[in-house]
Parts: structure tokens; C-alpha cells; sequence
């Protein structure tokens, strides 16, 4: 049985074309299963991209509620949500500070996290104004993303003549392969951020983010910084997933219709039928996050890839017919029973029964893009569920 947590909006979701449903206690499940995963690290709650696209209102207090005192975010913005829902949580905010965002750092006690040389320069004069201000250092160990050079770090560790008001409050990177535990670029980084970390002893370090957990507690350090996991997606590949499976996507039924053997379906005939069968068209597309590449046919992934998508259906698979538009897509429901879907029914476009993730590898990505893809056509629902 579940608790619906908003019932002023349970009209609009059952008559949604488009609805997730997002449940919390998974959620807060997969926290506290990667928290004990860290070991003698604490772990922090990424809520970036709107908290992969399921609500960072909702799932912010979530975790807030269940233990989690560290967060980060992407932007400002989404620091400035989040403290409403996280009123005493150290909140990081990844792409940094810049001119203008002062007061917004300040006002909502917002930690940022300092990446580039520019930044750097441009935090010192903010100092200078402001007087002391936690933040966090980014360096980068080899993924030629974000972060200050190793030697130029170590350097400002040891440099005498800094600022006394420059206090950081936790030094961080990122691992570039993570999800390939045999990759051997994991413990080259491991071993430069170790370089860091001794520069800065005393000062709180992470390294982990989901994928990096799974590597054990070298990579652990003060602070793990799982995302993708809490979320029920695959950290790891090649590795059985262990997370509780958190948002399930449906779309409506708009009709069921019988198409002769030799007729052909969606766009660019990309699918010709074989056989007499029935197709149930749902009111969901890639305008909403479902993605083209998962289409039965006439997409250049299914020259490398032969099986496109699935839905899931009266107890069923059930595949994707043809192309995927931008507002419907088709699927073949003639191996159901006669009846087992009517107009109005719902397909599980992923969730519970459709794994997450192998509804991404139909589509050539990631579960990360699937669910930060789910367009603003989707209705919400959030329940806690026993």
C-alpha cells in the first residue's frame, strides 16, 4: 500500500497522458544503502539537474529528513531552493561563483566550489569585501574537466602569503572511469588526489562520486558523493545493480488499433508488419524524454544495436513499433490477450518492471540522460511506500 504525500494533485495525475511517480522511501533507501557503503565516510545527496529530473523540492527534504547534512548542486539556483528544504545542510554548489551571485552565496549559506584560476582570483576579491567564507577546492586529477592543476594546488596549500580568510572546507575530484572498476586511470587518480590531500591535511576530501563507492574505501576519504545511485541507476557497468528502483514513468493509452500483415508503421515505413496485429499508441515521445534512438527502426543505432525499446504493459513486454515521434510512440501488443489493453491503460515507459537502465542501453545512453530528459509534460507523484 502506498501514502500518497500530495493528494490535492491525485485528479490531475490519474488523468495525466504522461506521469511519474517518484518514491521516496527507495529514495531515501538508496541513501542510506550507499552511506554504509562509504564505511567511515559520510555521505552527501547530489540533488543537481533538479535532482535528476525527479524534484529537488521533494526529494531534498527527503534526504534531508533521512540523515544527509551535505549536498550538492549544480547552480545557485538550485542551492537556493534547496536550503528551504535542508534548512541546516552544508550545501556545495559545483559550477562555482561568479560576479553578481555574491549575495545569493551569502544569504543562503551556499558553499562554492572553486574550480579555475579565474575563480580563484575572483573569490579573493570577494574576501577581501566580505571577510571570511567557507569553500571548496576542485582539482583536476586527469579528467580535463573542472578543477585547478595538482601542482598549483599543492602550491596554495604551501603558500605562505595567502589570504588568512581563504579557508577551505573540503578539497574534491572527480574520477573520469569510475564505472570500469579494471580501468587503470582509477587508482593514477587515486594516487594524485593522495598528492592533494596531503597538502591539505585536516581539511575534509572526496573523491567518490556513485560509481566510486563501489571501488572501496581508498576511494572513500571524508566524504562520498553519490548521485545517480540514489536514484535507482547504474553506477557500475557490467556489475548486477543493488539499488531499489525509484521513479517509474507511464503514459496513457490513447488507442488500440488492428493494422493488416504488409502495412507499414510510423514514419519512414521504417517497420513493416509481418503479421495481422494490434498497435496501442501512448501519448509520450522524445519531446518527453523518450528518446528516438529506442525506436524499433530508422534510427542509425539500430545498425549497431538490433533491438530497440520496450514498454510494459497488462504483465507484458511489449516492443516499440517503428519510429518514436515527438508526442506518441507505438507499440506491438498482439501477443497480449485479446482485451488486455484498452484506450486509457497505462504503459510503464520505465520503473519498476522496465529497468531503468535497459531502457537506456535500447536508446544508446545512460540512465543519468533518460531521467534528466523527462520533459515538463509529465505529472508527478510522490508516495512513500511500504
Amino acid at each position: 500500500m502506498s501514502e500518497f504525500l500530495d493528494a490535492s494533485d491525485d485528479d490531475n495525475f490519474a488523468s495525466a497522458g504522461l506521469r511519474l511517480t517518484v518514491d521516496l522511501s527507495a529514495l531515501t533507501e538508496n541513501w542510506r544503502d550507499m552511506a554504509r557503503r562509504s564505511g567511515a565516510a559520510r555521505a552527501a545527496a547530489v540533488v543537481k539537474a533538479d535532482a535528476y529530473g525527479l524534484g529537488i523540492e521533494d526529494t531534498g527534504e527527503a534526504l534531508y529528513t533521512a540523515g544527509a547534512r551535505d549536498f550538492f548542486v549544480a547552480t545557485v539556483d538550485e542551492g537556493v531552493t534547496l536550503r528551504l528544504y535542508a534548512p541546516d545542510a552544508r550545501i556545495f554548489v559545483l559550477a562555482g561563483i561568479w560576479p553578481g551571485t555574491e549575495r545569493r552565496f551569502f544569504d543562503n549559506d551556499l558553499v562554492p566550489v572553486i574550480s579555475s584560476d579565474e575563480q580563484f582570483a575572483f573569490w579573493m576579491a570577494v574576501l577581501a569585501d566580505y571577510g571570511d567564507y567557507p569553500c571548496a577546492l576542485h582539482v583536476d586529477t586527469g579528467f580535463s574537466r573542472l578543477g585547478l592543476r595538482i601542482d598549483d594546488a599543492i602550491a596554495l596549500a604551501d603558500d605562505v602569503s595567502r589570504p588568512a580568510s581563504f579557508a577551505p572546507v573540503l578539497v574534491m575530484s572527480h574520477l573520469a572511469c569510475g564505472d570500469d572498476p579494471t580501468h587503470v586511470m582509477n587508482r593514477q587518480q587515486l594516487e594524485s588526489f593522495r598528492r592533494v590531500t596531503a597538502a591539505y591535511e585536516g581539511i575534509d576530501s572526496s573523491l567518490a562520486a556513485s560509481a566510486g563507492i563501489f571501488l572501496g574505501e581508498d576511494y572513500h576519504f571524508n566524504l562520498t558523493r553519490p548521485g545517480i545511485a540514489l536514484y535507482g541507476g547504474e553506477a557500475v557497468f557490467g556489475m548486477a545493480n543493488p539499488m531499489r528502483p525509484v521513479a517509474t514513468a507511464e503514459a496513457r493509452v490513447i488507442q488500440v488499433r488492428s493494422v493488416e500483415a504488409g502495412e507499414s508503421v510510423s514514419y519512414g515505413r521504417a517497420l513493416e508488419l509481418r503479421r495481422d496485429s494490434r498497435l496501442a499508441i501512448v501519448s509520450a515521445g522524445y519531446a518527453d524524454g523518450y528518446m528516438r534512438s529506442q525506436s524499433s527502426g530508422g534510427v542509425p543505432l539500430r545498425q549497431a544495436v538490433p533491438q530497440g525499446g520496450h514498454g510494459f504493459i497488462a504483465g507484458h513486454k511489449v516492443p516499440v513499433a517503428g519510429r518514436i515521434t515527438m508526442d506518441l510512440t507505438i507499440f506491438d501488443v498482439t501477443d497480449l490477450p485479446e482485451n488486455a489493453v484498452r484506450a486509457g491503460d497505462y504503459v510503464e515507459l520505465f520503473g519498476k518492471n522496465m529497468a531503468l537502465d535497459e531502457v537506456a542501453r535500447a536508446a544508446g545512453t545512460i540512465g543519468y540522460e533518460i531521467l534528466t530528459s523527462m520533459g515538463l509534460r509529465h505529472e508527478r507523484r510522490y508516495v512513500a511506500e511500504e
